[in-house]
């Protein structure tokens, strides 16, 4: 099942940026150029005063990329918030860390890893690890009361290495598009305003309405290039201390099982 589960988290994740990119296009040609957001129900020509689709059409083939951008921090961020969630299981971490520790100091080995299973989520799963390996070596007279204990924090680093990519995965993507967003806004901006100087050049004269009109129209581009990154930089920070505080109760956790075990032995 874990294995179904992590071969659905990569092929949706593979799958997420072509459809928001396809989704993007559409709402672009079919929402955003629609006749009717056009003087003369021609979206070659100006969009109508106050219709902000066809001010944002306007902006360009850079438009839809920045959908798809936009769309893509928002699914992942929803993604992350459920996987995240769910990694922190059933109870607050804290009180359950706490929890844990009361059982180990009444060594009630049992009872704490039944607390794992029923608690669920990342930190449960490594520290049901530590507790499994804490039970295995208790009764083996071949190795050292320190051995004993490297075999605990070994187990505790290995089951939080399986853990961690489940809990980062995405993040990449979304730190990524916190850069990149900004640079096809720019982009986006570069061009139009090279299309709206190259037009006034080709009429001659100079029209100054003309000029801010595709000015503003470029700057498009800038405004939602900047408004993505932004999203991505804030959700970014958030899912990182998130998972940074689950690290930390589960280095909390697998360092109140090692020192209960040297102080019981």
């Amino acid at each position: 099942m874990s294995e179904f589960l992590k071969n659905f988290q990569n092929a949706f994740s593979a799958s997420v940026i072509p459809i928001a990119l396809i989704v993007g296009i559409i709402v672009y040609i079919v929402v955003m150029g629609a006749p009717s957001n056009f003087q003369g129900n021609n979206h070659d020509n100006a969009p109508i005063p106050g219709n902000y689709f066809g001010v944002v059409y306007k902006g360009g083939f850079i438009v839809p990329i920045l959908m798809c951008l936009l769309l893509t921090v928002i699914t992942f961020s929803i993604e992350r918030f459920i996987t995240i969630r769910k990694a922190t299981g059933k109870l607050n971490v804290l009180k359950f860390v706490k929890h844990i520790k009361n059982m180990l100091n009444r060594n009630q080995i049992d009872d704490a890893i039944a607390a794992c299973e029923d608690q669920k989520g990342s930190v449960a799963n490594v520290v049901r690890s530590a507790l499994i390996k804490y039970q295995n070596v208790e009764p083996d007279a071949t190795m050292s009361k320190e051995q004993k204990i490297v075999a605990i924090q070994k187990e505790v680093e290995e089951a939080t290495s399986l853990e961690l990519p489940s809990l980062e995965q995405n993040l990449v993507i979304i730190a990524t598009i916190s850069s990149l967003a900004t640079l096809m806004g720019l982009l986006g901006t570069v061009l139009g305003m090279i299309r709206a100087f190259a037009a006034m050049a080709n009429a001659g004269a100079p029209d100054s309405v003309a000029l801010a009109t595709g000015i503003s129209e470029a700057l498009v581009n800038t405004a939602f290039g900047i408004g993505t990154a932004a999203l991505a930089v804030i959700m970014y920070n958030f899912y990182t201390s998130k998972i940074d505080k689950l690290i930390y109760s589960i280095d909390e956790a697998g360092f109140t099982i090692v020192q209960t075990y040297a102080a019981h032995h």
